[in-house]
Formats: structure tokens, C-alpha cells, sequence
């Protein structure tokens, strides 16, 4: 059966821990990986909060190995396959398969203009090559694309296709995910825009991946519980903290400029460094200094 993980999770785009020579700081993902296993919350590694497409084969290959050692079959994992080779993209996924991911998570190649027919193809492609349920990944901030609905929809009855996670801003989007998914036993439709975590799962959403859920996994684990006791409103105030703490390094940021201040944010918590790998860039020592000071403040006045 393609889909095993069943309704209403929490999925974790994981941060990537780097060291000052951009190495894979092992010590940081031993803690991040025994964060997110007490909230019993699922990963997606490699992905785009993860740094993904910025790292080397072998930093990606160190990095899934490390992971799977540590939450050592306690959490589910997704694994990202990134570039714009379908060839690596198939060889990493059976890599990747013989680690001991779960599934598999697949954008589209962001570099030249594709139509739909073109996005069909590709998906078939992988998804017939792959050995793991492969989950279809909307994120046109970075590929460039939307995938038309229509197209997944078609895809979603591929025997190894098992879900969308969409990033994509688009309230009426959402609404027809939701009438097209929502009801399905054999394809997830896991929500990429954490504002409308609590909206889409009340509608019918099968999840969330929120990336605040690195500095605040539990909110959002609380969130699903809520929800599935039927405690809306309680959900929704929940849902207010967590849209503050992502606003604290996001608004008024762009998407680069964000994951650095998300790393900022993890390096207060004691988790991990503020390191990024290029093109990103760490914060100046003096930005650090007044950004990490305004989220203690921030943080102090939700009780956090």
C-alpha cells in the first residue's frame, strides 16, 4: 500500500546543522534528531529549509545516514531528491532507500520553462524508477513552476505516488486540494503554508510541514491533537503563537534570508549553529547580535 502513514501528522522540514568549515555538524543533528523524537513528529530531510539543493552529494548522503542513525526507527523520514538531473534524482533515491528513508520528496528541475505534459512525464518517470512512496513537492518560489492540479490529480492514482506537499500560497488552490484529496485513503495532501496549518486540517488536509516546527515542534504536535479531539478553537490560538514565532524570522525577510534567521533562532534554543551554506549567508555579527536580542524579547512575551 502506497501510503502508511495515515491522517493528520506533523512533518518536519529539518534544518541542516553545519559547522564553520560548512561540514555536517554531527553533534547538532544528534540533538535535533532527540528534539524531534520526543514530539513525535515525523522529518523531512534535504528539503528547502534543509539547505538541500545548496549541498554536495556526499554532505547529502552524511547527513540522511546520520539521521536515520539517530531517531534509529522511532520517527518517519522523507528524503528530498534535489537538482535538476533525473538520473542522480533516480540513483539518490535508491541511495537514499538502502539508508532507511521512508519516502521520497521530488520538485521539479527549476532551470528551463516546462509545460504540464513535460511535469507529467517527469514525475512518471521517477515514480516508476524509485523503490520508496514518492511524495510530489509544489514550491514554485524556488522551481518556478505551479503544478496544475489536474496534474496531480492524475498522478495521485500512480501505484507509487503517495501525496503532495504543497507550498504554494493559493487559498483556492488549497480549497480544491482539499475537495480533490481530502476523502482519499491512498494520497496525502500535506499542507507546505504553515499559516493555514489549522484551516486546511479542519477542511480535510492529511498534514502539515511547518518549518517553524524546528524551534517549536510541540505547537504544532499539540495542534493535531487538538484537532482531532475537535478543540478548534483551541487549535487556533495555538496556531496564533505559532504564526508569531514565524514571524519573528520571516517577515519582511525573503526565503534565503529567512533560513538563516531560523538558524539564529535554533543556535538561542542550543541546537544548532547560524551557519548556512552559499549562496545563503550568516547574518553580520552586529545583525546577529540585534535579531537574536529582539527574539528574546519576542519569545519572553509568549511565555517561550
Amino acid at each position: 500500500m502506497k501510503n502508511q502513514l495515515g491522517r493528520e501528522k506533523v512533518i518536519i522540514p529539518m534544518v541542516s546543522p553545519f559547522n564553520k568549515d560548512h561540514t555536517i555538524d554531527e553533534n547538532a543533528v544528534v540533538r535535533l534528531c532527540e528534539m524531534f523524537s520526543k514530539s513525535g513528529v515525523s522529518l523531512f530531510v534535504l528539503g528547502t529549509t534543509g539547505e538541500g539543493d545548496s549541498m554536495s552529494a556526499q554532505q547529502r548522503e552524511m547527513l540522511l545516514k546520520l539521521v536515520v542513525r539517530e531517531v534509529k526507527g522511532r520517527l518517519k523520514l522523507f528524503a528530498g531528491l534535489t537538482g535538476n538531473s533525473l538520473c542522480e534524482s533516480i540513483e539518490d533515491a535508491r541511495k537514499y532507500a538502502g539508508f532507511g528513508a521512508d519516502y521520497l520528496v521530488v520538485k521539479l528541475p527549476s532551470y528551463y520553462p516546462i509545460g504540464a505534459d513535460q511535469m507529467l512525464r517527469y514525475f512518471e518517470i521517477i515514480a516508476d524508477s524509485t523503490p520508496l512512496p514518492l511524495y510530489i513537492y509544489n514550491i514554485p518560489t524556488t522551481t518556478h513552476h505551479s503544478i496544475p492540479l489536474s496534474i496531480i490529480e492524475k498522478l495521485s492514482h500512480h501505484p507509487n505516488i503517495a501525496g503532495l506537499k504543497d507550498s504554494e500560497r493559493d487559498i483556492i488552490r488549497l480549497n480544491e486540494s482539499v475537495r480533490l484529496w481530502g476523502e482519499r485513503n491512498d494520497f496525502d495532501f500535506l499542507i507546505g503554508w504553515a499559516a493555514m496549518s489549522v484551516y486546511g486540517l479542519i477542511e480535510g488536509a492529511n498534514g502539515i510541514v511547518p518549518s517553524t516546527g524546528n524551534f517549536s515542534p510541540d505547537l504544532y504536535a499539540q495542534i493535531i491533537d487538538l484537532i482531532k479531539n475537535g478543540n478548534h478553537i483551541q487549535a487556533l490560538e495555538i496556531q496564533e503563537k505559532s504564526d508569531q514565532i514565524s514571524a519573528l524570522y520571516q517577515q519582511g525577510l525573503t526565503l534565503s534570508q529567512s533560513i538563516a534567521a531560523l538558524k539564529v533562532m535554533m543556535q538561542l534554543k542550543g541546537v544548532c549553529s547560524g551557519e548556512v551554506l552559499p549562496p545563503l549567508q550568516r547574518m553580520t555579527v552586529e545583525a546577529e547580535e540585534k535579531f537574536a536580542f529582539r527574539v528574546t524579547e519576542e519569545l519572553k512575551k509568549l511565555s517561550l
